[in-house]
């Protein structure tokens, strides 16, 4: 049996220290004295071009959007999802506002429960106290249909003794981004991206 030092130094040049802080400079490692052990210097670095970094961060966005897209489908299919909002438009042919919370605007559905909420910042309370409407009601009808480029269509009918409305979504391909439109009353034009949301009373 034989003890061996191995210095790390040669691997905190290469770039990695951040991840090696907590690591001691030398590792004392025991094996069979048959055993030997080569030090094999690591590669230099690929030196990456102005060009090489673009592409790859375009890759890397591109895989993130596939990944988003991917969990966005899933949870609309499943009925366990909520669009988060960061402009909402009131009427047809309404002023679009972007200045807005989204966490307070959303269009949500948990399996047969959904809940409808916009609230501006226009200093009115409106109808919810944050300055719009808050409707909840059941889920009734939901219809996923899916289109040759990968567009997702999601329409529901959203029922209760204070709101009647029919909701269509579109989740554009290869991205979470959407639009939900609320028809039965005013309409309520909804832009943002669908996330996976399961509420803990519906685990």
């Amino acid at each position: 049996m034989k003890k061996i030092l191995l210095t790390l130094s040669a691997i905190m040049m290469m770039g990695v220290c951040a991840q090696a802080q907590s690591i001691p400079d030398e590792v004392e490692i025991v094996t069979d004295e048959n055993v030997e052990l080569e030090i094999i210097t690591p590669a230099e670095p690929v030196q990456e071009t102005e060009q090489d970094i673009k592409e790859r961060e375009k890759r890397l966005r591109e895989l993130n959007d596939d990944l988003g897209y991917a969990k966005a489908v899933n949870s609309l299919r499943r009925g366990y999802f909520v669009l988060v909002a960061d402009n909402v438009q009131i009427g047809s042919m309404g002023y679009r506002h972007y200045d807005i919370n989204g966490v307070s605007n959303f269009v949500l559905v948990q399996d047969q429960d959904g809940i409808i909420q916009f609230a501006l910042n226009t200093g009115n309370p409106g109808v919810n106290g944050l300055g719009g409407w808050t409707g909840k009601g059941r889920v009734r009808d939901m219809r996923v249909n899916y289109a040759d480029n990968g567009d997702v269509f999601v329409q529901y009918h959203l029922i209760s003794g204070q709101v009647s409305a029919l909701v269509s979504i579109t989740l554009f391909h290869n991205t979470k981004r959407a639009v939900a439109r609320v028809t039965g009353g005013t309409e309520i034009t909804m832009y943002g991206e669908i996330l996976p949301y399961r509420d803990k009373k519906h685990r």
